[in-house]
């Protein structure tokens, strides 16, 4: 071939092959050490990433977890809800005396646990089923004549200090009771529900504001 015989497209190809021996004379320099030297910088900066993202989580963790982990350290008070402190088990010893007094149908005993003020809201604007203290004892009366057996059951759930000194405790009632039917037998009933005790300190012990 001539000088001027190439193929037609030979002259795309110079510009490649001068480029490929450019490329061929950097061969001879050294990038290991500049390429390892970039790849340890690289390595070290996303460990000390991880390691920071890690401390972060960890703390995190510790933030999130420590109300929970407090919550489960503390003692309960045996088949209740509520933590076992001394104040609290006073109050729970005196709301026993009431539930046996409850079971027993004592309406003296119960009436000497009720606080001068003790109101009793119906849970309406008719103020005409409320119970004050003169009205309690014959409420009482009234509420265990027909009974001939009862079982009162309580589960305490939480117990609170509110305003002016009152103690308020609330619980879950299981409450099983005997009545005569139309037929003449007596028939055993149950009722499940949440009920509120709002009781104020007397002397060594407490008296019962609202929620018998």
């Amino acid at each position: 071939m001539g000088r001027n015989s190439y193929p037609k497209h030979f002259h795309i190809l110079l510009p490649l092959s001068r480029a490929s021996a450019k490329v061929r004379g950097l061969q001879g320099l050294s990038l290991g050490p500049l390429i390892e030297n970039y790849w340890n910088e690289l390595r070290f900066s996303c460990v000390l990433s991880i390691q920071r993202l890690m401390r972060a989580l960890l703390l995190l963790s510790v933030l999130l977890l420590s109300p929970l982990t407090a919550a489960c350290n503390q003692q309960l008070i045996p088949n209740t809800d509520v933590v076992d402190v001394p104040e609290n088990r006073k109050v729970i010893e005196f709301c026993e005396v009431y539930r046996h007094a409850v079971e027993r149908r004592e309406v003296g005993k119960l009436f000497s646990l009720a606080h001068p003020k003790y109101y009793e809201n119906g849970g309406n604007i008719d103020a005409s089923d409320d119970i004050d203290y003169a009205g309690l004892k014959e409420f009482l009366r009234e509420r265990f004549s027909a009974a001939k057996g009862i079982r009162y059951e309580i589960r305490y759930r939480r117990i609170q200090r509110g305003s002016k000194n009152v103690i308020l405790v609330d619980y879950t009632y299981s409450a099983s009771y005997q009545l005569p039917s139309e037929n003449g037998e007596d028939d055993w009933h149950r009722k499940v529900e949440d009920n509120r005790l709002e009781l104020v300190p007397h002397k060594d012990s407490f008296l019962i504001l609202s929620g018998m």
